[in-house]
């Protein structure tokens, strides 16, 4: 099945909804547990700007749909007649598939939208009267990330599982339905397949009406939607306005620099005659260097996701935060706490291009970032915490684990040694001039 990329977001490409429809009724009939998505410009914005987790979530779903017009007009700048599949004209489908082979289909509300679990409930017993379904209310999650768990109500966890669905909608509206469904899916095993729909429901409730045909035709469904929510402003500009220019930097403009890159070198001390007892007779003791030289360093090391063995520095692009920001934001985000110290900051180390075989969650990084390239700074910091305070964020990171600074180079990935060389030079300069 054919995939474009936008933005660094895989999206299938179909010739029609018929196709779609035939692509989802297989997985109904599958063994395994898939889910889909449907992206849309506000979507595809905060997963590649704001939201790593909802970034992954996106590229390891089965099926992506486009959603919006805004994926239909750049798709054609890359030269792709990109079907449009909405999500309140999907559910229509798919629940006619599930009333038609005798399919449970349940129902995760968010409790503070505008359509309750009964004017679900009663609106499709109305228009699917033999449809088996479940509705149940439950809340959007307070922060964006989850950290690996969507938490749900025992009762309606139970609930569920004793249904024993086979399909499931999630109208949390994103990013929280699409963390919704990929924590949770595999806590029923009788679901084989879930999608997030946001408030398409509340077209089937009566609670929104949908606009025009024409309107939906020609593609201003959101001038309708502003119109009749004006509150959805932000929206609909990023939608409209930001998107459209992000696409053009991305596929015009970025592919000729380098992304802005800040590497963090994150290290803590330790004594090297802390295994020993302290004698003064002793030869460590007697050597002629002083407790400070005594010092040794690990450094902080990562194992990229999906990439056995890739070890390398935490790094991330700045963002246009000048590299003593971008740096302790970065280091933050990848081991989930600040009990680090910044040390210094270096600019302009290192270049490299990405070519064809550097990638993120299996997207190359020419793709995801748009940049022919990475240029990268080095922000230092010494870390204060305990072990256990460091948690990577599994979508990027497999493993972690500290190396002492003389073997850091061997311990690094092939391709990473000569950059990892230079940031180390720089470490021993500042470790020389602090003691």
């Amino acid at each position: 099945m054919r995939l474009i990329n936008i933005l660094g977001v895989k999206i299938n490409v179909f010739a029609n909804k018929q196709e779609a429809l035939v692509e989802i009724e297989k997985l109904l009939n599958n063994k395994e547990q898939y889910y889909l998505v449907t992206p849309n410009p506000e979507i595809i914005l905060t997963a590649t700007r704001h939201d790593e987790e909802l970034f992954y979530i996106l590229n390891k779903a089965t099926l992506a749909m486009a959603d919006g017009i805004g994926l239909k007009i750049v798709g054609w700048f890359m030269g792709v007649n990109l079907l449009r599949i909405s999500g309140a004209d999907l559910i229509k489908d798919v629940l006619k598939l599930a009333q038609q082979q005798e399919r449970k289909v349940a129902i995760f509300n968010w409790k503070d939208g505008l359509s309750s679990a009964q004017d679900i409930a009663i609106s499709l017993s109305k228009k699917y009267p033999k449809l088996k379904l479940i509705v149940q209310n439950v809340d959007r999650i307070k922060n964006e990330k989850t950290a690996g768990a969507y938490p749900i109500n025992i009762e309606i966890f139970n609930k569920i599982k004793q249904f024993q669905p086979e399909i499931i909608f999630c109208t949390l509206g994103s990013p929280s339905q699409e963390k919704f469904i990929f924590y949770n899916l595999k806590n029923w095993p009788s679901v084989k397949f879930g999608i997030g729909i946001g408030g398409a429901f509340d077209f089937l409730t009566g609670k929104i009406k949908r606009a025009p045909k024409i309107f939906r035709i020609i593609g201003i469904e959101w001038l309708w939607r502003l119109i009749k929510q004006p509150c959805r402003w932000k929206r609909i500009y990023n939608a409209v306005i930001i998107f459209p220019i992000q696409f053009f930097l991305w596929r015009f403009v970025l592919p000729f620099f380098y992304r802005p890159n800040v590497v963090c070198m994150l290290y803590k001390k330790y004594n090297s005659t802390d295994h020993l007892k302290y004698n003064p007779s002793d030869p460590l003791y007697q050597d002629g260097t002083t407790q400070e030289e005594k010092i040794k360093y690990k450094i902080l090391i990562v194992e990229r996701i999906n990439e056995k063995n890739h070890w390398q520095l935490p790094q991330g692009g700045t963002d246009g935060q000048s590299l003593a920001k971008a740096g302790f934001r970065e280091l933050s985000e990848e081991i989930n706490n600040n009990k680090f110290k910044p040390i210094a900051n270096f600019s302009k180390l290192h270049v490299y291009e990405f070519g064809k075989k550097i990638s993120k969650f299996n997207v190359l990084s020419k793709d995801v970032y748009g940049y022919k390239g990475q240029k990268q700074g080095l922000f230092i910091a010494e870390f204060l915490g305990q072990d256990e305070d460091i948690k990577i964020n599994f979508w990027e990171h497999s493993a972690w684990r500290w190396v002492d600074s003389s073997g850091l180079i061997d311990q690094v990935y092939l391709s990473r040694k000569p950059s990892t060389k230079i940031f180390l030079e720089k470490f021993k300069q500042i470790i020389k001039h602090s003691l």
